[in-house]
């Protein structure tokens, strides 16, 4: 007589199943509560995959790509369909380099292949064949080592390098048709899931590939190039190839033969370079520009960006003025709630913005103007005779969430503006088909430094991101084009870095939390990385923003 098993789906309807039915036959049920595919499950806490079977009594939910969790595996799926489609279209040998994530997408290029329009719709006519094919995505457990073998013969030298440095004994590999590659998280069930895309043509060189993301999961929307963040990526990518790391392998060489120390400093030179260029762009202009307004997403390394641009500026002959948009919230009563009835600060009408544009016309006309500090912990502003007056070599340097809203300087005229988008945008990938998203970077930086000055667990920055990523969306990401330069602060030493000090704060995220499959996903992650001592990192990097240590000590 065959066992059945309970299952308990949110606590909303308890079901009861054959042992060992698989995931997929009982996401059937369910699929009514979802208005998209179910890509994966939840089950006891642990994501696993359709493919998998229930043997035992547990609590499960699903996830579509509407979530973080089922839109992150609808774009693991379509990276590997793309190789797919590619090695169909252009041979065995044929290889895609899938570089960094650009607007809703992943900008790619084909090695020895001249992109062309007609190129472009070879390609999607082929995803779309592979997408009516409905192929499986296989997982296999097999031995690193004989994974590295079956890679030396197919000459994938990148899946091999990488794989030299994982301390697993086995590994995940996963197969579609007769293709099999290397990813470290789930897969789709088949590729009939990944029937929403588009293939967009940017250059000879490359073309963006876009698809539903969590804001917009019912369609693909139009791809929004961004020229000034794809040359900086693209800058960065270069840089990185004439320094030779382009990926985890090559990063991992360097610290296990102990010579991460010029690599430090070569990567620090390359940032300080840009502040510099920066400082002698506005020096130039001193004339003109008397506000410096510097805005990015969370983690970006703002704070040490503007104290350095303040230090360069200075050596320039320019005295430099901060002024905080936090001291200008309104009183708490005042501030405006979100959807959920909870205090909404990140609202550009949680800050005064007619005082802010009354003091910085009046500074800019020359007055002596009395500055406010907010108050925190009593929730309001206060005048502890701050005040301020403006000579002609002063200049004003704003850093905030809403610093490249026009509205917070609608008083003053663009010339007298200079605007600054700073994000890490890193150039690094594990591997030639899986890059590091600049919203990870971030997301390590940010838990390091959560729980090193503001006693935050691992589990709470990551329960608050989805809300920060909200924000971003609202108030950062729209006024990136509208800049006189974008700042990349990623260094390309830092993951092993990160590694060291992020890694066992993620290990502290228990197994029942809600947060462990994305600690356990960003666990994943940094096993492709050694782990770099962080002593040669100088103490006025924006490492040290996050780390601690830095000379910029006001954190």
């Amino acid at each position: 007589m065959n066992k059945n098993i309970k299952v308990n789906f949110r606590d909303l309807v308890t079901m009861e199943f054959p042992v060992d039915t698989t995931v997929k036959e009982i996401s059937e049920q369910f699929q009514s509560y979802f208005e998209y595919p179910i890509l994966a499950a939840k089950i006891d806490n642990d994501i696993v995959e359709l493919q998998d079977k229930v043997s035992k009594k547990c609590n499960i939910d699903f996830f579509d790509r509407s979530s973080l969790v089922g839109n992150h595996i609808y774009r693991k799926s379509l990276q590997f369909m793309l190789v797919l489609a590619i090695k169909r279209l252009f041979g065995e040998n044929a290889e895609v380099m899938i570089q960094y994530s650009v607007s809703k997408g992943f900008y790619c290029e084909i090695q020895n292949t001249k992109i062309t329009k007609s190129v472009l719709k070879q390609i999607e006519s082929e995803m779309n064949k592979i997408v009516s094919e409905d192929l499986i995505f296989t997982k296999i457990s097999a031995s690193r080592l004989d994974s590295i073998k079956y890679f030396k013969k197919k000459n994938w030298t990148d899946k091999v390098k990488v794989l030299k440095y994982i301390s697993n004994t086995y590994i995940n590999l996963y197969r579609i048709d007769d293709v099999y590659d290397y990813y470290y998280s789930e897969m789709a069930p088949s590729t009939r899931y990944l029937d929403c895309f588009s293939l967009n043509y940017i250059s000879d060189d490359g073309f963006v590939v876009c698809y539903p993301d969590i804001f917009n999961p019912e369609c693909t929307l139009p791809y929004n190039h961004h020229q000034k963040l794809f040359d900086k990526f693209l800058d960065y990518t270069h840089w990185g190839k004439k320094i030779n790391i382009s990926n985890a392998a090559d990063l991992n060489e360097v610290v296990s033969q102990g010579k991460y120390s010029d690599l430090i400093r070569l990567a620090e030179a390359y940032y300080n370079n840009q502040i510099s260029n920066v400082a002698d762009e506005i020096a130039e202009n001193a004339k003109n520009i008397k506000v410096v307004l510097i805005a990015g997403p969370s983690s970006s390394g703002k704070t040490t960006t503007s104290k350095k641009l303040e230090v360069y500026l200075r050596s320039k002959g320019l005295v430099p003025h901060q002024i905080s948009i936090d001291d200008y919230f309104v009183n708490r009563e005042n501030t405006p709630c979100d959807e959920n009835g909870e205090l909404d600060f990140e609202s550009i009408e949680a800050v005064d913005t007619h005082l802010f544009n009354k003091n910085l016309s009046q500074l800019l006309d020359g007055e002596k103007v009395l500055l406010p500090q907010y108050n925190f912990i009593l929730g309001k502003r206060e005048y502890k005779n701050k005040w301020l007056q403006l000579s002609d070599n002063d200049i004003i340097i704003i850093e905030g969430l809403h610093a490249l809203n026009d509205i917070m300087t609608m008083s003053i005229d663009n010339k007298n503006k200079y605007k600054i988008y700073i994000s890490p945008l890193t150039q690094l990938n594990i591997d030639n088909h899986n890059y590091i998203r600049t919203t990870d970077t971030r997301k390590l930086r940010r838990i390091i430094r959560d729980n090193k000055f503001r006693g935050h667990s691992a589990s709470q920055t990551l329960e608050m991101w989805s809300k920060i990523k909200k924000g971003e969306e609202k108030y950062i990401f729209p006024y990136q084009d509208n800049v006189d330069v974008i700042i990349n602060s990623a260094l390309v030493y830092e993951i092993g870095v990160l590694k060291t000090y992020a890694e066992p704060l993620l290990f502290s995220v228990a197994e029942d939390d809600p947060m462990y499959p994305e600690a356990l996903r960003l666990i994943n992650f940094l096993r492709n990385f050694l782990p770099m001592p962080s002593d040669d990192v100088p103490s006025d990097s924006i490492l040290r923003e996050f780390i601690g240590g830095s000379v910029f000590n006001d954190q």
